[in-house]
């Protein structure tokens, strides 16, 4: 099992700056790289972000909410629609409570008002680079659970279905109407093909990819 620090140096984090005030992308770049040792890429407007190549590494958004254009609620929404869930942080000397309840509810991490102290500003960055740490850790491993699914065969996902049940081999052979022998021999190219020792690591990967056992 990975342990946490090295999920957390496995990727060099990058923080995204955006805001249309040059000295506040300046200062917070600043901050970012000297205090902190982020990588720091920094844009004057949601437009320009928008722009930019679909980045996959881990990180997160420091967002201005009042800019000229696409607002910073404007690129949350933009974001969340194009499936593009990067951790967002808003910084903002205009916030209101329904503003940050609004930014909140569609998953932004923390709402700041400015002006804000150095130290709260990197505590909610870490915050958010924990999230995006894990969360690409868990999505990788659901790649990884899929491609080897792909490996089955039809009838060996029919016969997971019902392992993840719990049922013994004699029962799935009832149910599918073939030898029990069978049945033992699916169970263990199963067991194979998704690199498993237990029934219990074979339900576990199949709640993260959302396979659903077959109704006893």
């Amino acid at each position: 099992m990975t342990d946490d620090r090295s999920l957390m140096t496995a990727f060099k984090p990058t923080v995204f700056v955006i805001d249309d005030d040059a000295s506040v992308r300046k200062s917070l770049s600043r901050l970012l790289r000297s205090s902190a040792g982020y990588t720091a890429e920094t844009f004057a407007s949601a437009e320009e972000f928008l722009g930019r190549d679909h980045f996959k590494g881990v990180g997160c958004l420091l967002l201005d909410v009042q800019m000229p254009g696409l607002s910073g609620i404007d690129l949350q929404k933009e974001l969340n629609k194009a499936d593009y869930h990067l951790p967002i942080i808003f910084i903002t000397g205009h916030g209101d409570i329904p503003m940050s309840v609004e930014a909140m509810k569609k998953g932004a991490v923390d709402f700041l008002t400015k002006p804000f102290d150095d130290k709260e500003l990197l505590r909610a960055i870490g915050k958010a680079i924990e999230k995006d740490t894990y969360a690409r850790a868990e999505y990788h491993e659901a790649l990884d659970i899929r491609r080897r699914i792909g490996l089955l065969t039809p009838r060996e996902n029919e016969v997971l279905r019902y392992i993840i049940t719990g049922m013994l081999n004699k029962q799935i052979a009832l149910k599918l109407d073939i030898a029990e022998k069978t049945v033992k021999v699916h169970r263990g190219r199963i067991m194979e093909k998704l690199c498993v020792d237990s029934v219990a690591e074979l339900v576990r990967l199949a709640e993260k990819v959302g396979i659903k056992p077959t109704e006893k």
